[in-house]
């Protein structure tokens, strides 16, 4: 993984009529990952999408797919996702029941293997399995629907995990989604956070996707990196 902040827009709130073409405007624009959120109607109440989308995603671009899962049994999915053209998989600490096994799995697959934490988890909750990660995903909004309001308290987890990261006791990257704008990126970046996801700042932004990728990477001061 390169160095620097990355931008992940989710395509929770694209277009799915014209997906391909929301994709490749994402990447146009300076996007570094693509980032799919996958919700099973059980550990969240929406539901959204499974491997055919991501299959389809993989066809649209060469971005690394950054795929959350956030449903229960996860292990049962691990291989549809990764044959589907997933590069990562990020399981819920809520929903993986043994979750070390989990991410030796995702690992196996040739995968990058994050842990994902609700608002209301603590950061201990993964203290063990640190060594193990390549993400850490940080809920800054209660998992489920795209358009909710950032919760600024979820930032201490941030900075708990760059703290443990500066300590050398984890290398992985630390990612927030949920509430994700031009106005809280900056806030998660102060605290520690290096991926950034966002959906609607993104995809239903009044000057159109090009504006709302542009407004992100422009508050982060960022240039898109090359993979």
């Amino acid at each position: 993984m390169t160095e620097g902040y990355l931008l992940a827009p989710s395509i929770l709130s694209a277009d799915f009529l014209r997906l391909g073409q929301a994709i490749q405007e994402v990447e146009t624009a300076g996007a570094h990952w693509i980032h799919i959120d996958v919700m099973d109607g059980h550990f969240v109440p929406n539901i959204t999408m499974g491997p055919v989308v991501v299959r389809a995603a993989r066809r649209a671009t060469g971005l690394p797919l950054d795929v959350h899962l956030m449903i229960a049994d996860p292990d049962r999915y691990l291989e549809a996702f990764s044959e589907a053209g997933a590069d990562s998989l990020t399981v819920h600490v809520e929903a993986a029941g043994h979750l070390h096994r989990t991410l030796e799995q995702i690992h196996k697959l040739g995968l990058n293997a994050g842990v994902a934490l609700n608002p209301a988890t603590p950061a201990g909750q993964i203290l063990e399995v640190l060594p193990f990660l390549d993400l850490v995903l940080v809920m800054t909004v209660e998992p489920g629907y795209a358009g909710q309001s950032f919760i600024p308290e979820t930032l201490r987890k941030v900075e708990q995990f760059r703290e443990w990261r500066n300590a050398g006791r984890t290398r992985a990257r630390i990612e927030v989604d949920g509430g994700i704008t031009a106005e809280t990126a900056p806030l998660a970046a102060r605290a520690g956070a290096e991926v950034f996801v966002a959906a609607s700042a993104i995809f239903e932004h009044v000057g159109g996707v090009r504006a709302g990728v542009q407004a992100i990477l422009g508050a982060l001061e960022l240039k898109p990196i090359q993979e």
